[in-house]
């Protein structure tokens, strides 16, 4: 499992995770919501050793990523999807997928390629092989990148605000894909504001309010008026939540 366990992370004198601890287990769909600014994506970025670590621990599957030497093995664990697609801009579609299998796993080309397309099909973009980042639409890209990160294989996916830059129908389209994921089983720590969406997908709802861990909780409980409904910043943050189909 991926477990956090007391973590704090400060930029300069603001501390923006404050005692976070959690953990994700194989076959379960957390949702991390909290308001802008609460810690979501610094979290994430924590996870996947990106940022350093100021307390406590984290660890993938027994890996600590704050040790330079099992940190490699620990990213070999988990796959990030970030909000602004990262895909390179001077490579096709299809070489976007295959290259960190290739280099990172080191396994065949023509096995990761056949690979590489099937996902590409799965997502609709089996045409798009070829093409390049800048000749697909947000939403496409962003389904790249989703694929990127399938073709690792990886134990753990980890979605930060992934829809965050996509106009509605492309949103629409990317949720798509991450549900049908989550019905297969697949394990996500996902941070987003689509908060229906979450509702639908989760197995647990964590919330983070100014770099604290509010409450973590199954689904159904986070949006029980007895539970987590109960907690006043919780539900203040809900009421200012538009439902994902009904924006302006």
């Amino acid at each position: 499992m991926i477990a956090v366990e007391g973590v704090v992370k400060r930029f300069g004198t603001q501390t923006v995770l404050d005692g976070v601890s959690l953990t994700v287990a194989p076959g379960e769909v957390v949702t991390i919501l909290g308001s802008s600014g609460s810690g979501k994506s610094t979290l994430i970025r924590c996870i996947n050793g990106l940022e350093r670590l100021d307390g406590g621990r984290i660890t993938v599957d027994g890996l600590d990523v704050a040790n330079p030497r099992q940190l490699a093995q620990a990213r070999r664990l988990s796959a990030t999807v970030f909000q602004l697609f990262n895909l390179y801009p001077h490579m096709t579609v299809l070489r976007n997928v295959t290259l960190a299998p290739e280099v990172v796993l080191k396994r065949p080309e023509p096995e990761v390629a056949a690979e590489a397309r099937a996902l590409l099909a799965s997502v609709g973009l089996a045409d798009k092989a070829d093409a390049y980042p800048a000749q697909l639409s947000g939403g496409q890209r962003q389904r790249v990148g989703i694929c990127r990160a399938l073709a690792m294989n990886p134990r753990y996916l980890l979605l930060d605000e992934v829809t965050s830059a996509l106009d509605p129908e492309m949103t629409a389209e990317v949720l798509a894909i991450l549900g049908r994921l989550a019905s297969q089983g697949t394990t996500m720590l996902f941070v987003t504001h689509e908060v229906e969406f979450a509702r639908r997908i989760s197995t647990r709802i964590v919330f983070l309010d100014q770099g604290r861990l509010i409450v973590d909780l199954p689904t159904a409980d986070f949006f029980d008026p007895a539970r987590g409904l109960a907690h006043p910043r919780i539900n203040q943050f809900l009421s200012k939540m538009t439902p994902v189909g009904e924006r302006p």
